[in-house]
C-alpha cells in the first residue's frame, strides 16, 4: 500500500469531511479511502464503457431503446402481439 497527502485542504473541508466520517461511523482516514476507492472504481468503469463504446462503433444506447428494441422483437415472435 502507499500513503497520499492533501496539501492546503480547506479547514472547513476538512471539519465537513471529518463530521461525515463521524455519521458513518469511520474515521476520516478510513472515509478518505473510501471516496479514492470508489473514485477510481468509477474511472475503471468509465474505461471499461469507452472500450465497449469503440466496439459498438461509437452507438450508445439512450434510456429506453432496449426496452423499445425487445417490445419490437416480442412483437415479431409468433403470439408476441397478443
Amino acid at each position: 500500500m502507499v500513503a497520499l497527502q492533501i496539501r492546503d485542504v480547506p479547514e472547513s473541508v476538512r471539519d465537513a469531511l471529518a463530521a461525515q466520517a463521524r455519521a458513518r461511523g469511520l474515521s476520516l482516514q478510513g472515509l478518505l479511502l473510501e471516496l479514492v476507492t470508489t473514485e477510481a472504481r468509477r474511472a475503471q468503469n468509465l474505461a471499461v464503457l469507452a472500450r465497449a463504446r469503440r466496439r459498438a462503433g461509437g452507438h450508445v444506447a439512450r434510456p429506453g431503446d432496449v426496452v423499445a428494441e425487445l417490445d419490437d422483437i416480442r412483437r415479431e415472435r409468433p403470439g408476441g402481439g397478443e
